[in-house]
C-alpha cells in the first residue's frame, strides 16, 4: 500500500496516491498551523515518498495555505505530477451575500482567485465546500460542467454535503449528458462512522469516490490521548484542546465512553502490532469500502513522517474486526430493516446474491488490493 501505487479516483481516469497531502495546516493565519519552512518540508516529503493528491481550499489559513502550495509545487517544477485539489462556498467578503455560497457568482470568483493564488491555470479537482442550503443542485452542476469545459477545471467532486444532494446533483449529470462528478470529500474516523449509512453505499453506486478528512477524530485518535495513561478526564493537548472553545470541536461530543473505548482498542491494537495509535487509525480507515484516499493534516514534520508511514505495516483483518466492533455503528430506522433476517423474510428463505463471480470483471490500476470505490467495473 505504498503511496506510489496509484487508484483511479471514484468512476474517472484521475490516478491518486491513497494518502493525500493535506494543507489545511499550512499557515499561521489562524494562530495554529504550520510556518512556510515546515510545510516545505511536509510538501517535499510527501513528493519524496511517490504521494501526488494534495488537498487545499480557499478558505484555509485565509488563502494562505494556497499561496503557498503555489510556491512549492512551482518552486518543484511539479505541477503535471500533482493532483491539486482545492474547494469554495466561504464567504470571502463580510456583508457581501454573492462573494460566497455555491451560486454561479461565487463559483467563477472564487476559482479565479484560487488559480492566481495557486499560480496555476487549472485545478485538477475542484469541490464544493459546504452545501449552502439554497443554491438548486442544477446551477451548481452546469457551472461546473462550464468550468470543466473552459479548462480551468479538470474535475469536481462535492464535500459536506447531504447524501440525497450527492445523489441528485450526479444523477443530473448523467441524465443530462454533463460532466459526473469523481469525490465526495467526507470527515470519516473510528469515531466518526456515520457516512456508513448512506455516503458509502452510495459512492459505490454511482461512481464517486470518498476521500477521507479527520481520520484521527479531531486529534482524538492521534496518540495524545491515552487512557492508559491519562484516564477518561479529556487531558491532553492535542488539536481538540487547542480548538476548545473555537465552535469547530465539541468536547461534549469527543469525551463519551464510547470514543474512550474506541481509543483503548486502537491504543491496544498499536501497540500490540508496533504501529503508532495514530497509524493504525489511518490505516483502518483507509482499508474501509468506498475508501479512495486518507487525508492528512499534521502540524509538525514528525507528526507527518508518522503519519506517511501509516501504509508500511499491514494489520491483520483480525485487528481491522476489533477496531470494527468497538466502533460499530448502532442500529438505527430504516437500516434495521435492511440486515438479513428481513432480507430473508422479503425473498423467502432463498439466498441472496448480487451477481455470480466474474460478473463485473474489475480492471485494476496497480497489483495492490483496492478499495472497493477504486475498482473501475463494468456497468451493470
Amino acid at each position: 500500500m505504498s503511496l506510489d501505487a496509484y487508484y483511479t479516483l471514484g468512476r474517472s481516469g484521475l490516478r491518486v496516491s491513497r494518502l493525500a497531502l493535506g494543507a489545511m495546516t499550512f499557515g499561521e493565519s489562524w494562530g495554529w498551523g504550520a510556518d512556510g519552512g515546515v510545510a516545505r518540508a511536509m510538501f517535499d516529503r510527501y513528493l519524496a515518498a511517490g504521494g501526488n493528491f494534495i488537498d487545499t481550499a480557499d478558505l484555509y489559513t485565509e488563502g494562505e495555505s494556497e499561496r503557498l502550495l503555489g510556491k512549492f509545487i512551482a518552486e518543484s517544477g511539479s505541477r503535471d505530477r500533482v493532483v491539486l485539489t482545492t474547494k469554495f462556498s466561504y464567504a470571502a467578503e463580510p456583508g457581501n451575500p454573492n462573494a460566497g455560497g455555491n451560486g454561479r457568482k461565487n463559483i467563477l470568483r472564487a476559482v479565479d482567485g484560487s488559480l492566481r493564488r495557486l499560480g496555476t491555470d487549472y485545478i485538477d479537482l475542484y469541490l464544493l465546500h459546504t452545501w449552502d442550503r439554497v443554491t438548486p443542485a442544477e446551477e451548481v452542476l452546469r457551472t461546473l460542467d462550464d468550468l470543466v469545459r473552459a479548462g480551468k477545471i479538470r474535475y469536481a467532486g462535492l464535500s459536506d454535503v447531504p447524501a440525497w444532494y450527492a445523489a441528485q446533483i450526479q444523477t443530473l449529470a448523467l441524465a443530462h449528458h454533463l460532466q459526473p462528478l469523481v469525490n465526495l470529500q467526507l470527515q470519516y474516523s473510528l469515531v466518526e462512522r456515520n457516512i456508513e449509512r448512506e455516503y458509502a453505499p452510495l459512492a459505490q453506486e454511482l461512481g464517486y469516490g470518498i476521500t477521507a478528512w479527520s481520520p484521527l477524530g479531531m486529534g482524538l485518535l492521534s496518540g495524545k490521548y491515552k487512557p492508559s495513561e491519562t484516564g477518561d478526564d479529556g487531558a491532553g493537548d492535542g488539536r481538540i484542546q487547542a480548538l476548545k472553545g473555537s465552535g469547530l470541536v465539541s468536547l461534549l461530543d469527543k469525551f463519551t465512553p464510547r470514543n474512550w473505548a474506541i481509543v483503548g482498542a486502537v491504543e491496544q491494537v498499536a501497540r500490540e502490532h508496533g504501529l503508532s495509535m495514530a497509524q493504525a487509525a489511518i490505516q483502518w480507515a483507509v482499508r474501509r469500502p468506498a475508501i479512495g484516499a486518507v487525508i492528512l493534516g499534521a502540524r509538525t514534520l514528525e507528526q507527518f513522517e508518522d503519519n506517511l508511514a501509516a501504509l508500511d505495516r499491514p494489520l491483520p483483518d483480525e485487528a481491522l474486526r476489533r477496531l470494527d466492533e468497538v466502533s460499530a455503528l448502532p442500529q438505527q430506522f430504516p437500516y434495521s430493516f435492511f440486515d438479513q433476517a428481513q432480507q430473508e423474510r422479503i425473498h423467502g428463505g432463498v439466498a441472496v446474491g448480487d451477481k455470480p463471480d466474474g460478473y463485473r470483471a474489475p480492471v485494476r490500476v496497480a497489483a495492490a488490493s483496492a478499495a472497493q470505490s477504486l475498482t473501475v467495473t463494468n456497468a451493470r
